[in-house]
């Protein structure tokens, strides 16, 4: 009966958007556009300066993921990630009353519904540590070639381009185009290749590459911005070592924390029913539920790599 009337509510929805004649994905980029920065007045800015309030929960958890999206390349997603939030939300609620535990509806509905966006900051994490790889041996090589005798900076990225990995060769491979076929100034060139990689190393890299087309001399500054890369890659190594304990623990906790309850059911049947259809039972497997949402996004916040902050 509650997977009838589920279906009977999914239908009413999907007749409901048929008669306005309204695209699911308009309709979520109507409400997409609340997450977006408006246009505040002056007073509003001087307030927020001073006040300096970052976003919390959810806010931010959504303007997290529309970067991330927007860095990699995959803003278009965003609108079906929300898509899919949204049927993860309505799986959460029929399961919940499926199994006949009111107490379990918004506990699997709000949990369910956000799992996509942390999976997104699972997947930037690895993401970010493939860029700082391919970042540090492209900087590196084109470093040593710039520092080569009277090389340009033009000559050193056409000499190292066929060792280069995406996506970083796409970023060397575009300040060519823009410095040899449109723009002259090869300073604008090397500024527009800054907000291609969200990288604290590599804009400043860019800075002191645009400091040496005036000094010569400043050439000797670009190695030690290098090596921030190299300490970076240490400093996350020995971090996922220390992590990966911990994680596992986790994961084997999960585990056993979901693979418990069916297991009741096999040893002891009275367990088993006091659980599922007592009131304190349907109240343990809320409270359960909320434990293991909330450290599911404890992990997603402190297993980010590490960043070079200026």
């Amino acid at each position: 009966m509650t997977i009838l009337v589920t279906i009977a509510f999914l239908l009413a929805v999907a007749g409901s958007f048929f008669m306005l004649s309204l695209s699911p994905f308009s309709f979520l980029e109507g409400l997409a556009a609340y997450v977006q920065p408006k246009n505040p007045s002056m007073k509003s800015k001087i307030e927020k300066s001073r006040k300096n309030k970052q976003p919390r929960g959810l806010k931010r958890l959504l303007l997290e993921t529309k970067e991330t999206l927007r860095v990699t390349g995959k803003s278009g997603m965003f609108t079906v990630l929300c898509i899919l939030s949204m049927l993860l939300f309505v799986l959460g609620v029929m399961i919940s009353l499926t199994m006949k535990n009111g107490y379990l509806v918004p506990v699997l509905a709000v949990g369910f519904a956000l799992l996509p966006f942390y999976y997104i900051k699972f997947t930037a994490g690895r993401h970010k540590k493939q860029i700082n790889t391919e970042l540090e041996t492209a900087l590196s090589i084109i470093t040593t070639s710039y520092l080569r005798g009277k090389n340009t900076i033009i000559r050193a990225i056409e000499e190292n381009q066929p060792y280069l990995n995406p996506p970083v060769a796409e970023v060397f491979r575009n300040f060519l185009l823009q410095a040899k076929l449109i723009n002259s100034n090869l300073k604008e060139a090397l500024e527009q290749m800054k907000p291609c990689v969200d990288n604290a190393v590599f804009h400043e890299w860019v800075d002191a590459v645009v400091a040496c087309q005036d000094d010569y001399n400043l050439k000797s500054t670009l190695p030690p911005i290098v090596s921030k890369l190299s300490d970076m890659r240490v400093v996350s190594a020995e971090l996922d070592l220390l992590l990966f304990e911990p994680v596992k623990e986790y994961i084997t906790m999960i585990v056993l924390l979901l693979g418990s309850i069916p297991l009741m059911y096999f040893l002891n049947a009275e367990w088993y029913k006091t659980l599922m259809f007592t009131e304190f039972g349907k109240v343990l497997l809320a409270v359960c539920g909320v434990v293991l949402f909330i450290s599911i996004a404890a992990v997603a916040k402190h297993t980010r790599p590490i960043e070079y902050k200026r």
